[in-house]
């Protein structure tokens, strides 16, 4: 017959050896949100959740959104935001391997978005200042509508935000006029097509890898961390602007080389702002 003192010492010594697991278990924080696949593309996608962390640079505006699609880096123009709020970005643009020097840091996926959707509902803490309305485009700051309209002035501020001083007139307005001077030989291999192909077949073509060889009329550098390359061959319609096919790529060959890119072509590419390519060759390599 066991004593009651020996149960009770057992039952003590039990309890103690349980207690520190249960404290452990108490003390495990609650996983947070997985973030959203950097392979996945957010295009087009208007985007709502809560913020989570938010940061001003370099005339933008950015934001962690613990979204449905989970948890999402999103850059806006500078608009007065704060943790907690529940917001709705409008449909952008994703960039891969994106990196702000101001911020001195490079995310895996984000997002640049032309703001905040006016027309969606938004909650807020009450503590929360109300969201600005984004600066107007043409002004320093305008984040990515003045980012995009730097496309049609080639010029690029300091850091991540471009710089303009006009109205846009988007991607027309980039377009650089046909030159009587420029005959430059199609790329050689397989899936290669001259300036003029990938208009004609632009529908066929769409999401396909394709090469293109050409003169580098003009760069736009760093507009969304990419150097948009305007390049012409000497084929296509001058007249429906179908002479000059732009490239994105993070290499610079400068302006005046013959180069041959290869990229994924896509076909009424539409980035808002008024830049819309009836045919774009994106995140290309340059060949010289």
């Amino acid at each position: 017959m066991f004593s009651l003192k020996k149960v009770l010492s057992r039952t003590a010594l039990s309890l103690c050896l349980i207690a520190p697991t249960l404290a452990l278990a108490e003390e495990k924080p609650a996983a947070p949100p997985a973030p959203a696949a950097a392979n996945a593309s957010l295009d087009g996608v208007a985007l709502q959740g809560k913020i989570v962390e938010t940061m001003n640079s370099s005339g933008y505006t950015y934001l962690l959104l613990d979204a449905a699609q989970g948890q999402i880096w999103v850059a806006i123009p500078e608009t007065k935001i704060a943790a907690g709020q529940v917001v709705t970005c409008a449909p952008g643009m994703t960039m891969k391997d994106f990196t702000s020097k101001t911020l001195n840091r490079t995310f895996a996926a984000i997002v640049f978005s032309p703001g905040l959707d006016a027309g969606a509902p938004t909650a807020a803490s009450p503590a929360a200042p109300p969201a600005d309305k984004p600066a107007e485009p043409g002004k320093t700051g305008a984040g990515f509508d003045a980012a995009l309209q730097a496309e049609s002035s080639g010029k690029a501020a300091p850091g991540d935000v471009a710089e303009m001083t006009g109205p846009s007139t988007g991607s027309a307005g980039a377009v650089v006029p046909s030159s009587s001077d420029v005959n430059v030989n199609k790329a050689v291999g397989e899936n290669s097509y001259s300036v003029g192909e990938c208009f004609e077949q632009g529908k066929e073509l769409n999401g396909k890898t394709v090469r293109v060889r050409g003169k580098v009329m003009k760069i736009s550098r760093m507009i969304m961390g990419k150097n948009w390359l305007h390049l012409q061959d000497g084929t296509g319609n001058p007249l429906k602007n179908e002479h000059d096919l732009v490239a994105t790529t993070t290499e610079d060959p400068g302006e005046g080389a013959v180069v041959t890119v290869e990229g994924k072509l896509s076909a009424e590419r539409d980035f808002g702002a008024g830049y819309k390519y009836v045919v774009i060759v994106e995140d290309a390599k340059v060949e010289k």
